[in-house]
Parts: C-alpha cells; structure tokens; sequence
C-alpha cells in the first residue's frame, strides 16, 4: 500500500525541486548562460560563478590546511595555558 509508481517518485521529486527554488534557480543560470554574448569556454565553471560556488579550488588541500591549523591552535593552547599557570606560580612565590 506504500508503493510509489516511478511516475509518482519523480512527480514528488519535481515537487520538492520546485518548493525548494531549485528549479528557478537552474532556469535563471541557464537564461544566464544564454543570454551571454559570446558562449563561456567552461559552462560548468560559468554555472559555478553564477550560483557562487568557488572554482580552482583545491579542497583537499585545504581540508588538509585545515587540519594543520587545527592542530596547530591546539598546540598554541596548551603552550598559553602552560605559560598562564607558569606566570601564576611565579607570582605566587614573589608574594
């Protein structure tokens, strides 16, 4: 009683597309895309740029950045919370 048709499956998937903006979001990149004077020699990219995705970017690259960075804050932390308690003890044996 639960069956979808594959009709139905793509009648509820053109819905959801619809309610979400998805479609006109694709119509007006593409009357974008046509409406350009001179065709982009690299559509996908033209696509890209208009919905604002970046392109040339490297992502595992920066994933890879990232997680260094990560580590690196990490490393820093411990570095000030050692020299905030070295301060402290400092203080303590001055008083």
């Amino acid at each position: 009683s639960n069956y979808q048709t594959p009709d139905s499956k793509k009648e509820e998937f053109r819905k959801y597309l619809e309610k979400s903006g998805v479609i006109d979001a694709l119509t007006k990149v593409l009357v974008g895309l046509y409406e350009e004077p001179e065709r982009p020699p690299n559509a996908v990219d033209y696509i890209k740029r208009y919905m604002g995705a970046p392109t040339g970017v490297d992502v595992e690259a920066l994933r890879i950045e990232n997680e260094e960075l990560k580590k690196e804050v990490t490393e820093l932390r411990a570095t000030q919370e050692e020299m905030s308690q070295r301060l402290k003890e400092a203080e303590e044996a001055d008083s």
